[in-house]
């Protein structure tokens, strides 16, 4: 039985200059890429990027300048994908800048066809990466913030019924239970109702 067919990735590209974005054009092709979208700019690349659904963003600019950088921010909000940059400017500034807006891969070399297959899978397991680290990371936060409701709802009902921890802890529970609701929203609730009760916070 044959192998499945590996998935042809399709990029968009933001290049200024169309020679130049002939170029990168045939050389994602000779690697392996399908361009699906030009743009000339970044104004509207996450109203393209919405639209198009490309798999990866190519930015082949001099310099990254503030509104490429803003747009790159945009889009790593709103509809995060690998974003590779292709630039003359090596200032680590901008470099530094790009990164934070989102940039998987900055390239200062150029577009050589070579080297793009291997900086284009570099850029998708470092987008990869740290998706998965950003996940994490929320997934703490939230975890954080679910357990700080609940133990001031718990500190809430331990006043209100003059009751011991585990005791506003298995109140907490059975509400939650009863309400087939999640106990941080129940706590939440509880919360919201003693504060318009007056209760301190």
């Amino acid at each position: 039985m044959s192998p499945p067919p590996v998935k042809e990735l399709t990029v968009m590209l933001v290049d200024d200059e169309p020679a130049r974005a002939a170029i990168v054009e045939q050389a994602m092709k000779d690697s392996g890429y399908r361009v699906i979208r030009k743009l000339e700019n970044a104004k509207y690349l996450t109203e393209a990027v919405n639209q198009f659904q490309p798999d990866m963003v190519i930015i082949d600019i001099e310099s990254p300048d503030r509104d490429v950088l803003e747009n790159m921010s945009r889009l790593t909000q709103d509809n995060p994908r690998p974003i590779v940059m292709f630039a003359e400017e090596d200032d680590s500034r901008h470099v530094e800048a790009a990164i934070r807006a989102g940039v998987s891969a900055y390239v200062v070399d150029g577009v050589n066809s070579s080297s793009v297959k291997a900086i284009m899978q570099v850029a998708i397991a470092r987008f990869r990466e740290f998706h998965a680290l950003r996940s994490e990371l929320e997934s703490v936060k939230t975890q954080l913030e679910d357990r700080k409701l609940i133990d001031k709802a718990k500190g809430l009902i331990m006043k209100h019924q003059k009751c011991d921890e585990p005791a506003a802890y298995q109140a907490l529970r059975k509400l939650a239970m009863d309400r087939s609701q999640r106990m941080t929203d129940v706590a939440r609730n509880i919360i919201s109702v003693m504060e318009l009760m007056g209760d301190p916070k």
